[in-house]
């Protein structure tokens, strides 16, 4: 055995190894974030990309659904007496139809890579965004109880908020019963999920945390902004979006595991989509 100068002994190699803890899913060591940008001129710049890249993708989005509700509010029937289809026909043509599905989901990928770029072309490795290729399946397992603990509620307070006329009625898909209804509904629910988790959370909380912005202050902004653009659904759609912005936002400040959150925000979606598509001529109870 080897010693050191002072006379202890050091521990063998292989002892040391199994002493090791396994970490724990919810508490692993984060990679190294980015720091606090100081300078007037790099502050600026990020403060402009966020302008741009918002303005194009989610925060147009927020600003359009406004208008929605807006819409909505002003017409003679209530909120609860309307409706408003996620997953629509886009053609009366199926082949043109399905083109054009595949179109809107390719968009919403490409928002997500956009923001995934901009980091990373900043310098930022997307590791220390939780885009991490190591214990996928605790991010799923992960992703699976977060979408039982924001889903379900979730259901309950749209049945609500519809039931007191502060929702419209959402139809999650009103595809007709084509050949590739399913697959497509399953795709737009991982372009939403990657699209939505990438840039409202990996890249706007990064970004937030660039320009030293707290992270309570930081996490509310998330998850309003998640809220805007989810507001042509009516006042329930918001406010369990600002819910959900706020449980998601808090995970991934304190794990720095993003593919968690894809996931379970593509389960919530996946379960809703393809529910109803099979449900709402069957049952009763759905709006």
């Amino acid at each position: 055995m080897s010693t050191s100068t002072s006379g202890h002994a050091l521990p063998e190699p292989s002892a040391t190894r199994s002493r090791s803890v396994p970490r724990d899913w919810l508490f692993p060591p984060r990679p190294a974030e980015p720091g606090t940008v100081t300078t007037r001129r790099e502050r600026r710049a990020i403060v402009a990309e966020l302008v741009i890249v918002f303005a194009i993708t989610l925060g147009m989005a927020g600003v359009q659904s406004l208008l929605s509700l807006l819409d909505a509010l002003l017409r003679p029937e209530g909120l609860g007496e309307q409706a408003v289809a996620i997953n629509s026909s886009r053609s009366a043509l199926g082949l043109l139809d399905l083109a054009q599905q595949l179109v809107n989901i390719l968009r919403l990928f490409a928002w997500g890579a956009l923001g995934a770029y901009l980091l990373w072309r900043g310098g930022i490795a997307l590791r220390s965004v939780g885009l991490r290729g190591d214990r996928i399946g605790g991010d799923c397992a992960g992703g699976a109880g977060m979408a039982a603990l924001i889903g379900i509620p979730g259901l309950g307070l749209y049945l609500l908020a519809h039931s007191l006329g502060l929702n419209l009625s959402v139809q999650p898909s009103t595809l007709g019963d084509a050949w590739w209804r399913a697959p497509v509904l399953v795709l737009s629910a991982v372009g939403n999920s990657f699209a939505e988790e990438m840039l409202v959370v990996g890249y706007l909380l990064t970004r937030l945390r660039q320009l030293g912005l707290r992270e309570n202050g930081a996490l509310w902004l998330s998850a309003v902004l998640r809220g805007s653009y989810h507001l042509y659904q009516g006042f329930g759609g918001f406010v369990g979006n600002v819910i959900m912005g706020l449980v998601y936002g808090r995970v991934w400040q304190r794990t720095n595991r993003l593919w968690a959150l894809v996931v379970g925000h593509a389960l919530i979606d996946v379960v809703a989509f393809l529910g109803y598509a099979l449900l709402r001529e069957r049952v009763g109870w759905l709006p």
